[in-house]
């Protein structure tokens, strides 16, 4: 009979697709990941993942054991909440997942607030240009720009924020007169990589009426960045701005968008407590900032 050891490593197994990254994840020898996982299939009767030079893909039957060993998963971290007690604070681990304007302007006070009243806690950010996949555990939750419609998710909006085009003074102090979106055609505009955008809520090409951008990157932070030293202007997060004391909106009366954030989880983990608390605080944390943010714009 197999154990629960057995299941983790067969979870570490189906989400990192190899056993290099099963090992990482588990702090494990790679080659004991496959032993222990060629031993699992002989005592399960069945091969559970078609194994190739691109990785370990799991099998019919490797999908069906899937999500019982989820269901053991959630049991199991279910049962250690409840022996620990709810009314302490949080500990363990927790990743979150995020786009990287929120990830670099946002998260960092929130979560350092949250650990600072949760010593135990361990809080991970992992900031992506692209969504995360919480099916395959790369975080315990997630926050998107745009409300997923499929898998087992939960979603809950957390709060609508704002952008602008901006620019520093430096830059506009030298570059032509800007009375109308029609003028910046004639300055460098700075944006994504048209191809590598991962949601369409980012694609403000069209609010800004050009078809191209002169300096594009995949990361906010970095179009951010090249804005902030005068080397072109572009869309920017208004809860970043107050980090760059000389940027100025630009044309704020014809152009501001909004946007919201939601927080994604995966549906098993409602059954969590500690879970359920970090997000709602972490939420409550966000919306705070974003606020408080917003108001020195």
């Amino acid at each position: 009979m197999f154990s629960w050891d057995d299941m983790r490593i067969f979870l570490a197994t189906a989400r990192g697709e190899s056993l290099s990254a099963a090992g990482r994840s588990l702090r494990m020898d790679p080659a004991t990941v496959g032993r222990r996982i060629g031993r699992l299939e002989e005592d399960l009767g069945a091969p559970l993942f078609a194994k190739s030079p691109q990785g370990y893909a799991l099998t019919e039957a490797g999908t069906r054991l899937l999500a019982h060993a989820e269901e053991a998963e959630q049991a199991m971290q279910a049962a250690v909440e409840t022996v620990a007690g709810r009314s302490e604070g949080m500990s363990g681990q927790i990743r979150i997942g995020a786009p990287d304007g929120c990830a670099n302007y946002l998260l960092p006070q929130v979560c350092a607030r949250i650990v600072e009243e949760n010593p135990d806690l361990e809080v991970q950010i992992v900031a992506l240009p692209r969504v995360v996949n919480l099916s395959k555990r790369e975080a315990d939750m997630a926050i998107t720009v745009s409300a997923p419609s499929a898998g087992r998710l939960t979603v809950q909006k957390i709060c609508d924020y704002r952008l602008h085009l901006a620019a520093t003074r430096g830059y506009l102090a030298e570059a032509p007169a800007i009375a109308a979106l029609s003028d910046l055609r004639g300055h460098r505009v700075v944006g994504y990589i048209p191809d590598m955008i991962f949601d369409k809520e980012l694609d403000y090409l069209g609010a800004l009426g050009v078809e191209q951008v002169a300096l594009a990157s995949n990361s906010a932070s970095v179009q951010f960045q090249w804005v902030a030293q005068g080397a072109g202007l572009g869309i920017v997060h208004d809860f970043a701005m107050p980090t760059a004391p000389g940027m100025t909106r630009i044309l704020p009366e014809t152009l501001s968008l909004t946007r919201s954030f939601y927080l994604v989880r995966h549906a098993d983990d409602r059954r969590l407590e500690r879970l359920n608390r970090f997000a709602r605080i972490l939420s409550e944390g966000i919306r705070a900032e974003v606020a408080r943010l917003e108001s020195l714009t």
